[in-house]
């Protein structure tokens, strides 16, 4: 076809790599942020942002809504883009975005006590020092207000 002559091999569609889309939320009280206490997944002990993958068909605000409900029991009316990385680790490619949670709702509450042992409120300026290495530039990005981290 045109397209394959084009890009000048047929198998383009096979050789595109894909990789997560992960969304983050930064939830602000009194000058803190909320993390959660990982447990029984990947980084299990560490410290990270509420959130998760973004799922097929699902815009990015309704991903961050939704995950921050789910983990927390908070709901935000809306989300305002934070930043974005790109995190390498070896052969784990994922792009994060972070937003921030706006008018919130709800009761915090740790819905999902099988993946996370503890929600606790951080000063930007006394962050744990077992920052989940996911999550560990993004946080640190918010807090300088960095927008692109790569």
């Amino acid at each position: 076809s045109r397209f394959e002559s084009w890009w000048g091999h047929q198998n383009f569609m096979d050789e595109y790599k894909t990789f997560h889309i992960g969304v983050n939320l930064f939830v602000e009280n009194g000058g803190k942020i909320l993390l959660g206490k990982r447990k029984n997944i990947f980084g299990d002990g560490t410290w990270g942002l509420p959130g998760g993958h973004l799922e097929p068909g699902e815009g990015l605000r309704e991903a961050g809504i939704r995950e921050l409900e789910e983990e927390t029991g908070l709901i935000a009316s809306d989300l305002e883009l934070v930043n974005l990385t790109n995190h390498v680790d070896g052969s784990d490619h994922r792009i994060q975005i972070a937003f921030k949670a706006t008018s919130i709702s709800g009761k915090l509450t740790n819905r999902e006590p099988e993946r996370c042992s503890a929600l606790e409120w951080f000063s930007k300026n006394a962050l744990p020092d077992d920052l989940f290495s996911g999550h560990e530039k993004q946080i640190l990005g918010f807090c300088n207000n960095q927008l692109l981290i790569d």
